[in-house]
C-alpha cells in the first residue's frame, strides 16, 4: 500500500526515550528511507516498547511491512507497543 509524498523527506530512527527505545517515523518515509534505516540498523526487527509515528505524512509499503514487523514481533513476545500516529499514519492503519 502506497501513499504518495506530500511532505518533507521522510526518516526512520530507533532512539532511546524515557518511555523506552523508540521507533520513530516522520515525514513522507518511503521505500528509500526504509532501505537506509536498514543499511544502518539491520533487516530483523528489534525490541521497541514505542512506534512513533506522529509526524508521518505518507508511508510506503516497505514502512509500512517496517512497522507492522515491529509489532508483529512484540505480539509474539507476548509485549505491546504503545503506538502513536498522525492521522495519515491511522488512515493507511485502516485501509489495510
Amino acid at each position: 500500500m502506497t501513499s504518495s509524498p506530500t511532505g518533507p523527506r521522510g526518516l526512520v530512527r530507533l532512539l532511546n526515550t524515557a518511555d523506552g527505545r523508540a521507533l520513530c517515523l516522520a515525514g513522507a518515509v518511503d521505500a528509500d528511507v526504509v532501505a537506509a534505516f536498514q543499511r544502518r540498523y539491520g533487516r530483523e526487527p528489534v525490541r521497541v516498547d514505542v512506534i512513533d509515528a506522529g509526524s508521518v505524512t505518507a508511508l510506503s509499503g516497505a514502512a509500512l511491512e517496517l512497522v507492522r514487523d515491529h509489532l508483529d514481533v512484540a505480539a509474539l513476545g507476548g509485549r505491546t507497543v504503545t503506538l502513536r500516529r498522525s492521522p495519515a499514519f491511522g488512515r493507511l492503519l485502516q485501509q489495510t
